[in-house]
């Protein structure tokens, strides 16, 4: 029922340890009418499901061997008999799962016990290691099934053995480092069976050669391949259709719903549980995907492609310098027309040209950049019987071609257009949500084209999808208004393991002095920890601004005692959470991480690791933001706030997501603080308030301080 609380309904509906109640014996059935007979055997196989999985939760049973410290929860017993009934009956569950529930063993036990083949969708390819690496293989060899997994990731994720041999005969590498990387990655190319990058120790994920040895759509020659036979990419996909078990992420999923390339179209219909953990980035992830783009870059690409290709294989049979410079000339032409921008500038574009940008000039560039696709697609024709690179290149072409008269025409109803501004820019034409696409083309609603459709099941879980009781943040932009809603509360006894710090005499966050202000507020608490501090910015700007202001602030403590301060940017994602957890070790002198965007969600410092975390300013979406401003003007439209019922859930969303990455286990302690005073001052305060775990609050800065001397204690006595 939507809104219901899980836990609330099993207390007053609990399920007898009969696996028969609620259907006659199966030997009782034969005097009943067809239709009666199949409801009450699908009743007696969802009650034997339901009551397998409770068993599989008790302190004695499979998942103490699994799960270190095991113990049980009612919580995640609930949402496991929950998702076992959704197994048996299809449908759509929602599931807030709060944090320590256990929501990976929730769903994976009554998929797994459910006999069914079944598709997991992560947020990341972290992730998806993780789920495929530890929790899925724990889980198999305890519940003792005989279950094949497999993982699948998008095409780069793996390497291209045809475009490892073409790298090795250019010319151009990006960086005085490659040739040293690439002969790393040939020779791993020898011993690995997968082929996954994330597999090569010391690859920057971060390195300009990866795009010049992974395939893509565009560039990927099929069959035609020479080195179809031993692709890594075809071998995941064989190892999927073989498997019970399959692990993607929510970017392939998408991609594929976009584009029916990555082998889905072939594996979804077999399968008959579909789970998203993490299904808060769906709408974000899907809108990215379903829209249209165009960047400078992804003509760039082309053009060096289409160059290399026709030197290589067709010299002399077309200009291909000229037409990979006409190109180029087109493409650069276009990030120059935009003028200078702040990086990361979004042009609002709901005319004949973006904000600010001449509309002759810009439709010049357009046509230029058309008729440079044309030109090489119609070069490309005329040898495409030599190579199948060029059949490829050929087909790259005219979808640019397309791609250039689309955008210089109006906006398609129901989007949203802009241009994004960097080094190169892109153009980006999105539907505002995912909702059309999940109910028709996921779900299909009401399609008799799909029977199979109606039966599968849905599980849609996240420890944040929302901060009212129906998760509409959720529900809605997914198209999901008519799932069920179950919600589970984190087990964590927050009033004893966390306090909520918001200074009252502190800059507003329109003041120029405020970044400088919560570094110093974050190195004081930095210091008393001996680091063990993660700070969370709302902008790159202010993460830069704190970041260097904090190594100011931390410059006066002895080498010994000084906390490492690392900032997002100086290294790879992995290297700087690995370095944090590293730097509570014994001897070590701790570690403060300031970080934003990606560091507010997954990220996991158990333990002592991570005591204090330090949030600069209330998370609400950027308002001159395109999409933001779209999907504003779609609820005022309606009738309804775009405060209220878009801009605070969003905040919501987001600071429950920041604040939850201080507490992770039931030993954790910890102290959160939020740099803005708006959370105490203004009405809608209490609302986000509200939405974070119970915490309990302190008042004054000298209570702040004494709460970081105990956890300094505390960690000390450990």
């Amino acid at each position: 029922m939507p809104g219901q609380d899980i836990a609330v309904r099993d207390a007053a509906d609990p399920i007898s340890a009969s696996a028969d109640i609620g259907a006659p014996a199966a030997s009782s059935l034969s005097g009943w009418p067809e239709e009666h007979r199949d409801a009450a055997r699908t009743e007696h196989r969802a009650h034997s499901l339901e009551q397998e999985v409770r068993e599989a939760f008790l302190p004695d049973a499979a998942l103490s061997v699994a799960a270190e410290q095991f113990r049980e929860r009612e919580g995640q017993t609930a949402m496991a008999v929950a998702v076992a009934r959704t197994i048996q009956g299809g449908g759509a569950l929602v599931v807030e799962a709060g944090t320590g529930v256990g929501k990976t063993f929730s769903y994976l036990v009554p998929a797994l016990l459910s006999g069914e083949r079944v598709l997991l969708s992560t947020a990341t390819k972290t992730l998806q290691d993780q789920l495929f690496g530890r929790d899925l293989p724990r889980l198999v060899d305890a519940l003792k099934l005989p279950v094949r997994t497999a993982l699948l990731k998008g095409r780069a994720s793996y390497l291209c053995l045809h475009r490892l041999d073409l790298a090795r005969h250019d010319a151009s590498l990006p960086e005085r480092g490659s040739p040293r990387t690439l002969a790393k990655i040939e020779q791993w190319s020898k011993a690995t069976r997968t082929g996954d990058l994330a597999e090569l120790p010391g690859l920057d994920e971060r390195s300009p050669l990866i795009p010049l040895v992974t395939s893509t759509r565009d560039n990927c020659l099929g069959a035609q391949c020479p080195q179809f036979k031993a692709c890594h990419v075809n071998l995941a996909r064989r190892e999927a259709m073989a498997a019970d078990v399959v692990v993607i992420n929510h970017h392939l999923f998408f991609a594929d719903l976009a584009v029916r390339e990555s082998g889905m179209a072939e594996l979804l219909p077999s399968v008959r549980v579909v789970v998203f953990d993490e299904a808060h980035q769906l709408n974000e992830t899907g809108v990215q995907f379903l829209g249209v783009q165009l960047g400078s870059g992804q003509a760039l690409d082309f053009a060096r492609d289409l160059l290399a290709a026709g030197l290589q294989q067709a010299r002399g049979l077309a200009d291909w310098q000229q037409l990979a410079a006409d190109t180029e000339r087109a493409a650069r032409e276009l990030r120059l027309v935009v003028g200078k921008q702040w990086a990361g500038a979004k042009l609002r574009w709901s005319g004949h040209a973006p904000e600010g940008v001449p509309a002759d000039a810009w439709q010049q560039t357009l046509e230029a950049l058309h008729h440079a696709f044309d030109q090489a697609a119609r070069a490309l024709d005329t040898v495409s019987e030599i190579s199948p690179d060029f059949v490829r290149l050929h087909e790259r072409a005219s979808q640019l071609v397309e791609r250039a008269e689309r955008f210089a025409t109006r906006c398609a109803s129901g989007s949203v257009r802009w241009v994004d501004v960097g080094t190169q820019v892109r153009l980006v034409e999105s539907p505002l949500d995912i909702a059309d696409a999940i109910r028709n083309r996921v779900l299909k609603v009401g399609s008799q084209a799909d029977p199979e459709a109606r039966n599968r099941a849905w599980i849609f879980t996240s420890a944040t999808l929302g901060d009212d009781p129906a998760l509409r943040w959720f529900t809605e932009p997914c198209g999901l208004q008519d799932a069920e809603i179950l919600r589970v509360k984190s087990p964590f006894d927050y009033a004893r393991q966390a306090a909520l710090y918001v200074p009252r005499q502190f800059p507003k966050p329109s003041d120029p002095s405020h970044s400088t202000e919560v570094a110093r507020l974050a190195a004081k608490g930095a210091a008393t920890l001996g680091g063990r501090t993660l700070v969370l910015t709302t902008t790159l700007r202010a993460l830069r601004t704190i970041g260097d202001a904090m190594k100011r602030q931390l410059e006066h403590l002895d080498a010994a005692s000084r906390p490492d301060v690392l900032v997002q940017g100086e290294w790879p994602k992995r290297v700087l959470m690995d370095r944090f957890r590293e730097g509570a070790g014994p001897g070590r002198s701790g570690c403060v991480l300031v970080a934003s965007a990606s560091f507010w969600e997954g990220f996991d410092a158990p333990g002592d690791a991570l005591q204090l975390v330090v949030i600069d300013k209330l998370p609400f979406p950027p308002p001159n933001d395109p999409l933001v401003e779209a999907r504003s003007q779609r609820l005022e439209s309606e009738g309804r706030s775009a405060f209220g019922d878009y801009s605070l859930p969003e905040a919501a969303v987001a600071l429950k997501q920041g604040a939850g990455r201080l507490i992770r286990r039931e030993s954790d302690r910890g102290a959160l603080v939020i740099c803005d005073t708006r959370l105490v001052a203004m009405g809608y305060g209490k609302r986000l308030l509200a939405a974070l775990p119970p915490m309990r609050r302190l008042e004054a800065e000298a209570e702040f301080e004494a709460t970081l001397a105990q956890l300094r204690g505390d960690a000390s006595v450990d």
